[in-house]
């Protein structure tokens, strides 16, 4: 059987020192601990970072957009040759894989990105992937590699994603680690801290949104952190960090693609009758639409919301926004044919 996928994020915070330069011990012990995982997994490393690395080199850098797409075009060179030395020392090879939103929005582009990365694991390579913040067209605060791990774990189908953070799990009220959680409630994201790393763009309620979508498309996620011996491995076997369940799927590959709610581009809300017809496995039609939510156009991803404004799928749309909002009341007008749509 072919190895299953398995989709390690490693955040700013986790492998750079306070100042934002790589801290080469730590990114070390990563090597060595994926290492040991390389002969049984096909591994995708996802690494921030390059903002930290490169923001040394650029003069009086004060954090705006301009300055922190050069400091990641310094940085995504200084990071790929500090994984490039210390993975050498197993003799494991890397590849650098830049991602863009449109890699993953575009359904050709996908499979495109998915037959590269299968060349690379036949040749024994491990892809490390960044989004290219150099030419980027969306400011960076508004993206994270927490959404970029779980868009490739749940495109290509990953057994597991382990996302590392500083703290080493979700904390409790009482600053203890939840070692497993089941379902996804208001409890659960209600001990979430606000506060975040200086240095990175997500947090905790970033990684909880993403594991939410992982475990709901079947995969099994897990927050750790590197604070402890062999964390790494340990996590995998749900010795330590936080474990979250994944949900029973049986999505076929293009589905779980469409299925990526973090591609979506607007959003509408329906009434409980659209809702009961998508559980029936019915088109979405403008009849049932109560309010629509953004902007997008034909042939995009939007999010459908019931009532109480919960998510219960997504769908790629056949008509623009523009036009639902003149058809709202127009029986018979298809906006999401049943093959574009998947329960969440």
């Amino acid at each position: 059987m072919s190895r299953p996928v398995l989709v390690l994020k490693f955040g700013t915070a986790s492998i750079t020192k306070p100042t934002g330069e790589p801290n080469e011990p730590i990114m070390v012990d990563i090597a060595r601990q994926v290492a040991l995982l390389h002969p049984y997994y096909r591994i995708v490393l996802v690494s921030s970072g390059a903002v930290g690395a490169g923001k040394a080199l650029i003069r009086e850098y004060k954090g705006d957009i301009t300055q922190r797409k050069a400091a990641a075009a310094v940085g995504n060179l200084l990071l790929l040759n500090q994984y490039s030395r210390f993975f050498s020392i197993y003799g494991i090879s890397i590849a650098q894989s830049l991602c863009e939103r449109h890699h993953f929005a575009s359904r050709d582009q996908f499979l495109q990105l998915k037959q590269t990365y299968e060349e690379l694991w036949a040749n024994d390579l491990i892809p490390i992937a960044n989004e290219n913040d150099v030419v980027s067209n969306r400011e960076l605060k508004f993206s994270d590699n927490d959404e970029l791990a779980t868009l490739i774990a749940v495109g290509f189908g990953a057994k597991a994603m382990m996302l590392c953070t500083s703290v080493g799990g979700l904390l409790d009220a009482n600053g203890q680690i939840i070692r497993q959680v089941e379902t996804f409630d208001e409890q659960v994201f209600g001990v979430v801290r606000t506060d975040k790393s200086s240095l990175g763009l997500g947090g905790m309620a970033s990684k909880l949104t993403f594991a939410k979508l992982a475990t709901r498309m079947g995969i099994r996620v897990v927050i750790f952190g590197l604070n402890e011996p062999d964390s790494l491995g340990r996590a995998l076997r749900g010795e330590t960090g936080t474990e979250f369940l994944p949900q029973s799927s049986t999505l076929s590959a293009r589905n779980r693609w469409l299925g990526s709610g973090s591609l979506v581009v607007g959003r509408i809300q329906v009434d409980a009758g659209a809702v009961r017809a998508l559980q029936q496995r019915r088109s979405l039609l403008a009849v049932g639409i109560r309010a629509v939510l953004g902007e997008f156009s034909t042939g995009e991803m939007i999010e459908i919301l019931d009532e109480n404004q919960e998510p219960v799928a997504v769908a790629r749309v056949r008509i623009s926004s523009d036009t639902l909002s003149q058809q709202l009341n127009q029986q018979n007008v298809e906006v999401a044919n049943a093959n574009d749509i998947v329960l969440l």
